[in-house]
């Protein structure tokens, strides 16, 4: 039996997926990792494993053969606050969309790279052990030499010098920042921000993202602190702050 979240030397993860293929490169490329495993070939079964073993992250596909995986994400988000990455073959804007408003932390389509994915995995676990805790001041801070942010202290400087960021451009920072790492769609910045109103207003935000990376001195083709997902939303990459 999985030992509690608590007394276990490495992360567990739990995988749902109804392919005996996928499950079994999965199995290959996490274990190779040290990572704890579950598994699942179907969404009931998926969240029994869930509620007894408390995994510290959930794999999760969205076609499985006894109920869609976004009302298995949805039943999950009801109770757990693990991290979910959503692996899937459906790559319609809309369909991330769904799943990241409906708590998915991450969305990888099919056929995916294993780098890739090993890599989202670690952040979303780095993201969780973080989040486990208080929120600390570490949590509203990044520094990468270059680019300093103080959300606490609304302080912002490049290269020493301060920067004046208008109190929307702050606020999206904000919430960008203290999701880090996550992809936050652009329906729910617009409504956090904006208000319910304005869901549909996105050429808003392109706009205040685009100011905001100027003032940040982000590249946009690089992207070194905020990054696009195409039609999804945006992310800020706590990565670039360093180990």
């Amino acid at each position: 039996m999985t030992a509690p979240t608590q007394l276990r030397e490495k992360p567990c993860i739990l995988i749902i997926d109804d392919e005996p293929q996928i499950r079994h490169f999965l199995r290959i490329s996490l274990k190779t990792e040290g990572y704890e495993l579950l598994e699942a070939d179907n969404g009931e079964t998926g969240l029994g494993l869930c509620a007894r073993h408390s995994p510290d992250l959930v794999i999760l596909d969205l076609g499985l053969p006894d109920m869609d995986g976004a009302d298995v994400l949805a039943a999950l988000r009801e109770w757990s606050s693990a991290p979910v990455i959503i692996l899937s073959v459906r790559d319609r804007e809309l369909e991330k969309v769904k799943a990241l408003d409906l708590g998915a932390n991450d969305y990888v389509t099919k056929p995916f790279g294993v780098d890739e994915l090993l890599a989202r995995v670690r952040t979303q676990l780095r993201n969780q052990e973080r989040n486990r805790g208080s929120v600390t001041a570490a949590a509203v801070i990044f520094d990468d030499g270059v680019l300093h942010i103080d959300l606490a202290m609304r302080k912002i400087t490049v290269n020493g010098e301060p920067v004046r960021l208008t109190p929307k451009e702050f606020a999206v920072l904000k919430v960008l920042m203290l999701a880090s790492g996550k992809i936050v769609t652009q329906s729910q910045l617009l409504k956090d921000i904006w208000g319910p109103t304005h869901t549909g207003d996105t050429h808003y935000l392109r706009i205040l993202i685009g100011r905001l990376r100027q003032k940040l001195g982000d590249d946009p083709t690089e992207q070194n602190y905020i990054q696009t997902e195409p039609g999804v939303g945006y992310r800020f990459l706590e990565s670039a702050a360093g180990p």
